[in-house]
């Protein structure tokens, strides 16, 4: 349940869990997460969001692509209206399922957030200081897209699972950047990719 050593004030815990709500309500209707982790969302999925929020810059409007359920995009909507309450969340998926149950979180917990439902190569070049994707695509393509919607001086935030410094090789061929990584604290086999100074080679 609840890991009560989030450092949040009671507000936010509030939020928090009337989203974990909101994510076992409406993934019975459609796939939000798995079925292995539907017991599992607030350390498996909650708790990891909340490590991107914290390894991500502290300011600056935030796009997070292939929101889905929410994850990192909506925990850190939910922590931002406690720690910065001006700062702005976009959340893209093209799923208009997903982005109805994104709408109504959005709704309920009065969050300063806006939903695209769109395809992010189609979409018009967004400049967002800061820039996550969870279990999109690989790393190559995400930089794609990070190039496309990224402020130059942005940061980009990945996290990654056990394949990460394949993708990471992979991605050098095309693409200079400057990385820091974070062990995941949910998922011994998971990394945080923390990335600036994004250029093509």
């Amino acid at each position: 349940m609840a890991n009560k050593n989030l450092n949040v004030s009671r507000e936010t815990m509030e939020r928090l869990l009337e989203y974990q709500s909101l994510v076992q309500k409406w993934t019975k209707k459609i796939n939000l997460v798995s079925a292995a982790d539907e017991g599992v969302i607030w350390d498996r999925h909650i708790v990891d969001s909340v490590q991107v929020y914290q390894e991500a810059p502290s300011v600056g409007d935030w796009m997070d692509i292939g929101s889905g359920g929410g994850f990192p995009g909506i925990v850190a909507a939910i922590l931002g209206l406690e720690q910065r309450p001006s700062r702005q969340f976009a959340l893209v998926d093209s799923d208009q399922r997903k982005c109805a149950f994104l709408r109504t979180v959005i709704r309920n917990l009065s969050l300063n957030a806006q939903v695209f439902a769109s395809r992010v190569e189609e979409m018009a070049p967004f400049g967002a200081p800061v820039f996550s994707a969870r279990a999109v695509s690989n790393l190559d393509t995400l930089l794609t897209h990070a190039e496309r919607h990224m402020d130059p001086d942005g940061t980009a935030v990945f996290p990654k699972g056990a394949r990460w410094k394949r993708e990471h090789e992979e991605a050098q061929k095309y693409w200079s950047y400057s990385l820091r990584t974070v062990q995941s604290e949910t998922n011994p086999d998971a990394t945080i990719l923390v990335i600036k100074e994004l250029q093509r080679v």
